[in-house]
């Protein structure tokens, strides 16, 4: 990726770059610390911006974010949408350590930053504000997100056992899986294979721009009962054995 990134760069001029290094969606893969130090060696070294998207790395218990590598360089995002409830839309900012020291450069990209949001009316409301403040506070946070890895590992395993023998990329840690289709299938002809069977799943095209997009789905494995997500990879997999 380091070397992607300067060709594209070169290529044409970036203005800044947006990373998910943890637990990526839509194939959860999680980028290793010597990866994350050549990727912060290589914005630094091309001056640019880094948006690191942190929404799922409550799942992972360990490993550093990209911003504990280049500081100076990364604003990172998150939110307790996915670790708490959808309806509770808080998310969090932080800016870059400024190069020039708390004092020079002390709360610049903090305005810059504050007034984006509110221009662009992303002020959250104060039902979740208060709620978010509350229950980070009285470890409510924390206790879900015990239960949400354990629940994530169990439906992993539902995956594992339903899919074995198929190529499929998952973390045991995340909510959502890369299945990479046999032969001869595409990625639009099983998913709509898939909803004739009431089942949903995501083309690998949708994730990605260009020619050449994988004939993969992503499997969301959140949203059913584990029962009913049993049913429908047991489903999935006999679909996978027909032709289309």
């Amino acid at each position: 990726m380091p070397d992607a990134l300067a060709a594209a760069h070169r290529s044409a001029p970036l203005a800044a770059v947006y990373v998910q290094p943890t637990l990526h969606n839509p194939t959860s893969v999680t980028m290793r610390a010597d990866r994350l130090r050549e990727l912060a060696d290589t914005v630094r070294d091309l001056g640019l911006p880094v948006v690191e998207d942190r929404i799922w790395s409550f799942l992972q218990e360990d490993g550093d974010p990209l911003a504990a590598y280049a500081p100076e360089r990364t604003y990172v995002v998150d939110g307790l949408s996915k670790r708490v409830a959808p309806g509770l839309t808080v998310g969090f900012l932080v800016v870059p350590e400024d190069p020039e020291g708390p004092e020079e450069g002390a709360g610049r990209d903090e305005a810059a930053a504050a007034g984006a949001l509110r221009s662009g009316g992303w002020t959250a409301g104060r039902f979740a504000l208060e709620a978010a403040v509350r229950w980070s506070g009285d470890g409510t946070v924390a206790r879900l997100v015990a239960a949400k890895r354990a629940d994530a590992a169990e439906r992993q395993r539902l995956v594992g056992e339903h899919l074995a023998g198929f190529t499929v990329r998952a973390d045991p840690r995340a909510y959502y899986a890369w299945w990479e289709l046999p032969e001869p299938w595409r990625a639009d002809t099983f998913a709509a294979a898939a909803a004739r069977r009431g089942i949903a799943v995501t083309p690998g095209p949708a994730f990605g721009a260009g020619q050449g997009a994988a004939d993969a789905v992503r499997l969301g494995l959140a949203s059913v009962p584990p029962p009913e997500l049993a049913r429908a990879l047991r489903t999935l997999a006999g679909v996978a054995c027909t032709r289309p």
